[in-house]
């Protein structure tokens, strides 16, 4: 059976409608999205989710994860999937849900992760740093920021011009090819019974 697959957001969705899409245009995915779930009510994502016909809730993210581990476990989650979501995933819902969270991060991790570094800001240390390439990785969910096991990264070249918008652009835009690609090879796997051991 297909796992059922909840994707995580905070913002607009950009990576959502890509996975959503992606999704679509396959013959027999290997996961469906059930659930699209925000820890803000206004979250552009939720009426991304909507308007794809995909269930939208909201939920208070300030507790210990019951509420969203019961919101998980209401709709029979299988694989969750985080898209820009900008809270730290409780204890409680990593420990139920180990080897079946991913994340994507636009930076090479180890570098450039951890708390408080998200978006514009990852870029900015980017260039900060002089470093001459950057990028994506796709990870599983631990109990630190952006620690979890790497399960794919994509390598980008830093220009000498690029601002934190040029480089932003560019990574986003390599994330909609990664990752929708990264979250069907996972949900194949989850389906399998093969979710990572760590």
């Amino acid at each position: 059976m297909a796992p059922r697959i909840a994707v995580l957001a905070s913002g607009g969705g950009t990576n959502l409608q890509a996975i959503v899409d992606y999704f679509s245009e396959l013959s027999s995915p290997s996961g469906t999205i059930q659930l699209v779930a925000s820890n803000k009510s206004s979250a552009g994502a939720l009426t991304r989710a909507r308007n794809a016909g995909i269930a939208a809730e909201s939920f208070d993210a300030t507790d210990d994860g019951t509420a969203l581990s019961t919101l998980l476990a209401r709709w029979s989650i299988d694989l969750v999937v985080l898209a820009g979501y900008l809270k730290r995933i409780p204890s409680l819902v990593i420990d139920k849900y180990r080897g079946r969270i991913i994340n994507i991060h636009p930076g090479l991790l180890p570098d450039f992760g951890g708390a408080g570094m998200y978006g514009q800001r990852v870029h900015a240390a980017v260039l900060a740093s002089g470093a001459t390439t950057t990028g994506l990785t796709v990870h599983f969910v631990d109990n630190e920021y952006d620690h979890g096991p790497v399960i794919a990264q994509w390598r980008l070249r830093v220009k000498i011009d690029d601002t934190t918008e040029s480089l932003a652009d560019r990574v986003l835009s390599a994330e909609h090819i990664v990752y929708p690609r990264v979250v069907e090879m996972v949900a194949s796997l989850t389906g399998a019974g093969l979710a990572a051991d760590f």
